[in-house]
């Protein structure tokens, strides 16, 4: 079976952990502190605070914008359930907005029309690893989120994502553009990463005012260094595979995502495709290859909401084919030729 998304590990990230474990020191140290200012710089911005996971960066973004009880809060109704998860541990409301059909992000129309005056935030997610234009969130009037747990590394109008909103988060989960294992991290100006460095971490304070254990290990950012210096390799080799499927899937009855140059890097190869979503997948895996929705299921859904038909069009039609940097051109035209035949009537 080719898998949908696999980690692309190598012996040198397993020497950088291995050293880290030699050493003694394996908790948060100064592994931590290089890989926060190595990504700061691939970020394009003051400071980054490296923590537990990509949904405990979120939450405290959420946090040191003093996002909190009677605050909404807007986010995409077609993405996964963390983004919902982390506005409610903050105690405010999310508030669902429609997808873009060309970006597959936030409608930025939509979230004119959902603002209220209790609107303190909106996260916005560069979906599967293609930036968007920020211009019309930030016209909103309230702090954007920029969410580049799938688009580390993309570039909108000469600027990494991320470094053009008041924070901006990521995600070093297994399947993301780099890895450590588990992992997030929250970037932006100095004083707001100065805030979450000090809610990521209860032990030895002063003062009883709560905070949380969402710390990364030096064994992690050990691993994720390792992978940061390797990240354009990674990009380069997304958009090799996703130009393979172009040539393979030319002519196939489906839509191709965009090509968009530096703003996509690929993270999923997104298809949208006439025939039924689940019988291509249960096709393509009868084939010995593993695609998946790129949505487990809209949050609308979820909470039994009406009124996002985009959303609910995409969820219908979309199709996340294998794009990763270990996957190999013969795998690659295995995946597209599965594909065309589990698409062909």
């Amino acid at each position: 079976m080719i898998p949908h998304s696999r980690p692309t590990l190598d012996a040198d990230d397993a020497e950088r952990v291995a050293r880290v474990i030699r050493s003694g020191h394996v908790a948060q140290g100064a592994e931590v502190d290089a890989f926060e200012r190595e990504l700061a710089a691939r970020f394009g911005v003051a400071a980054a605070a490296v923590v537990s996971s990509g949904s405990a960066a979120l939450e405290l973004a959420l946090r040191v914008l003093d996002v909190g009880p009677g605050a909404d809060v807007l986010v995409p109704s077609y993405a996964c359930d963390a983004l919902h998860h982390c506005v409610t541990r903050c105690g405010a409301a999310p508030v669902l907005v429609d997808a873009d059909p060309t970006t597959l992000s936030l409608s930025a129309d939509d979230a004119k029309r959902r603002l209220t005056g209790h609107t303190r935030a909106a996260v916005v997610h560069h979906a599967f690893g293609l930036g968007v234009d920020l211009d019309a969130f930030a016209a909103l009037g309230v702090p954007v989120v920029e969410d580049c747990a799938q688009a580390l590394g993309a570039i909108v109008d000469g600027r990494p994502v991320g470094a053009r909103g008041p924070v901006a988060v990521g995600s070093f989960y297994a399947t993301k553009m780099l890895t450590t294992g588990e992992g997030g991290v929250l970037a932006g100006p100095a004083d707001l990463v100065a805030r979450a460095r000090d809610l990521r971490d209860y032990d030895e304070r002063p003062d009883l005012v709560p905070r949380f254990n969402y710390k990364m290990t030096d064994m992690q950012a050990a691993l994720g260094r390792g992978q940061l210096a390797r990240l354009d390799a990674f990009i380069a080799r997304r958009r090799a595979v996703a130009a393979r499927y172009r040539e393979r899937l030319a002519g196939a009855p489906c839509r191709l995502p965009p090509e968009a140059g530096a703003r996509h890097v690929f993270h999923r190869f997104v298809v949208q495709v006439d025939a039924p979503v689940e019988a291509v997948i249960a096709r393509m895996a009868a084939a010995g290859v593993a695609a998946r929705r790129p949505v487990f299921r809209p949050l609308h859904r979820a909470l039994g909401l009406s009124g996002y038909p985009e959303s609910e069009r995409l969820w219908a039609t979309c199709l996340s084919l294998p794009c990763y940097p270990s996957l190999t051109d013969p795998e690659v035209d295995a995946v597209a030729t599965a594909f065309r035949r589990a698409v062909t009537p």
